[in-house]
């Protein structure tokens, strides 16, 4: 495989989320990346060198920024401000998210317009290559000059400093430095600012939001279409001459995909083909509809995820003709604004899905027993699965209230306006593993009531997902916790199990 040139190739969500997935992500640095790195770094060396006054290099920060720091102080202006900044709160990041930081820090200082040495992209390539992961605390940042405090977190790690994973064990960032021979970085001007400045943390989170919420949107299509089957509905509201005036992308493609897992011999559609059933709830009617909507908007945030991940967003920024410009590329709001949309067109995948589930366990829409079990009350079946899956939505519907409407003014009332993006990225994730989890149980019932349809059988391709379920999770002739069942197929979902078994 070519390694993902730093710098150079244009780095995508699915990019980022792949290469940070496994330590030690195949990445490389061309020699005009290198060479580029070394000239913008030269404009800051010329600006120290003039005695200028000049924001974020030689002055204080934020409130501070009119305090004029003399040029022998400057690194230890670079250590104060990585320490002070560092004081985030709340569950550490996982790994994977770490390693997606240290990826974008390289890919964007190499893009040049940072004005950071090459020791500094060096030593956290170093990090990468060795997979000594610092210490990220979640919580802290409001998404605006940047996300100061988880990437302070970061930067801790790179100067020698605070805690690391290394090797799976929480150490001290030295001890961890002194195992694999690796020196830390020792900050000159700017640098210190470069490093925990910018909007890297949110689109990390961003990308990997992205990520999960791709594989739900492609399974809520695979698991939908399996309860249809159990529904014995109709797939005539797929009909492509109902989509086809209807200009929605989202719309159209799901449509054609339900007509696709629909397709061929099917011994369950085949057995009720001329019942008197006119038109099927609006759950699986407009699965199209809903489903490809949430699509677009998938759509729609990857392409401002990734563009971010593409781009130079600490400030100062440093420019061909010599100039270094304070700015407000920090401001998270484009990722902001955005990760709360994600979070909404999630969100209405599982809202959708727990109606479908509702329509299988009630015997007067589905046809199926009670619960989707026989003897029922003497078993419950799915009764309380299906409580778990309104638990969640309803939860869901908390988590969608919008990160990016709120602001509060911080720095002494200097950085006055504020994202909150970190906070729309995390709802996004939790809302994601929230509907995966919503999912789950709507392919279990489904299942179930694929089996309660036996002996037919769905189309291929549904028989397939069927048949990887019960893989998973034998079927339920009489009542047993579903709490590993539903995890399991979660995960497998999550994982983009649904896809892969068609």
């Amino acid at each position: 495989m070519k390694p993902f040139s730093l710098g150079t190739d244009r780095l995508t969500w699915s990019k980022l989320t792949s290469l940070a997935s496994k330590p030690a992500p195949l990445v490389d640095v061309a020699a005009d990346a290198w060479t580029r790195l070394d000239f913008y770094r030269e404009i800051v060396e010329k600006a120290i060198s003039s005695g200028k006054v000049i924001y974020g290099i030689n002055t204080g920060f934020g409130f501070l920024s009119d305090v004029r720091i003399e040029n022998d102080k400057l690194q230890t202006l670079q250590y104060n401000l990585i320490r002070s900044h560092a004081c985030g709160v709340g569950e550490l990041a996982a790994a994977e998210y770490v390693r997606g930081l240290l990826i974008l820090r390289a890919h964007t200082f190499l893009i040049g317009h940072s004005g950071v040495t090459r020791k500094t992209v060096e030593t956290v390539l170093n990090f990468l290559k060795h997979d000594i992961l610092p210490i990220v605390p979640m919580q802290g940042s409001v998404g605006a000059s940047g996300d100061l405090a988880p990437l302070s977190h970061l930067a801790l790690g790179l100067i020698g400093e605070g805690d690391v994973i290394y090797k799976g064990e929480r150490m001290a960032a030295k001890e961890a430095l002194r195992s694999s021979h690796v020196e830390p970085l020792v900050p000159s001007a700017k640098e210190g600012l470069s490093l925990i400045n910018g909007t890297q943390f949110m689109a990390v989170l961003g990308a990997f939001a992205v990520r999960d919420a791709s594989i739900l949107a492609e399974s809520a299509d695979v698991i939908a279409a399996l309860s249809l089957e159990a529904f014995r509905g109709t797939k005539s509201a797929f009909d492509p001459r109902i989509h086809s005036v209807r200009e929605q992308p989202g719309q159209r493609k799901v449509a054609g995909r339900m007509l696709s897992l629909l397709s061929g011999k099917d011994e369950i559609m085949e057995s009720h083909a001329g019942c008197n059933r006119v038109q099927d709830p609006y759950s699986f009617r407009c699965i199209p509809q809903v489903h490809g909507a949430s699509r677009d908007v998938i759509e729609f945030v990857a392409a401002r995820v990734d563009g971010d991940l593409n781009s130079v967003t600490d400030n100062p920024l440093v420019f061909e003709d010599g100039s270094v410009i304070s700015g407000g590329n920090f401001h998270g709001q484009p990722l902001a604004m955005a990760l709360d949309f994600l979070g909404i067109a999630v969100a209405e995948l599982g809202s959708i899905s727990e109606r479908r589930i509702e329509k299988l366990t009630n015997p007067a829409m589905s046809g199926l027993p009670a619960f989707a079990i026989n003897e029922g009350g003497l078993n419950s079946g799915f009764m309380i699965p299906h409580v778990v899956a309104a638990a969640l939505v309803s939860e869901n519907k908390i988590l969608c209230h919008p990160a990016s409407v709120d602001s509060i003014p911080t720095s002494a009332d200097k950085e006055d306006h504020v994202s909150m993006g970190p906070i729309a990225a995390r709802k996004a994730i939790k809302i994601c593993a929230h509907v995966a989890d919503v999912l789950s149980i709507e392919a279990l019932t489904a299942a179930q009531g694929v089996d309660l349809q036996g002996p037919l059988k769905p189309s291929l391709p549904l028989t397939k997902v069927h048949d990887r379920i019960r893989q998973i999770s034998p079927g339920m002739p009489v009542d047993r916790s579903l709490y590993p069942d539903i995890l399991a197929v979660s995960l497998w979902i999550r994982s983009g199990g649904a896809l892969d078994a068609q």
